[in-house]
């Protein structure tokens, strides 16, 4: 089940709900009671997919060109 971010226009507040998608847009009851009414937005999130060398270089993590992982022309394996 995911897991949907909704948004109170009024405040600001933010809140997550774990819901069946069936669900994703059924209007959301405020949590603390005090009336508010809260719409769902995009969730926003970051992962990670580089790293970078002792001297700052980034490169990839698995996922490259060559056997061993790195961008094309990383290594001299053929």
């Amino acid at each position: 089940m995911p897991i949907y971010e909704y948004t109170c226009q009024a405040d600001g507040s933010t809140i997550e709900l774990l819901r069946p998608m069936s669900e994703a847009d059924k209007p959301v009851e405020d949590p603390e009671g005090r009336g508010r009414t809260f719409t769902r937005v995009h969730s926003t999130f970051a992962a990670q997919g580089a790293g970078t060398d002792p001297k700052g270089r980034s490169h990839s993590i698995g996922g490259g060109c060559c056997p061993c992982g790195k961008s094309h022309g990383g290594c001299s394996k053929p």
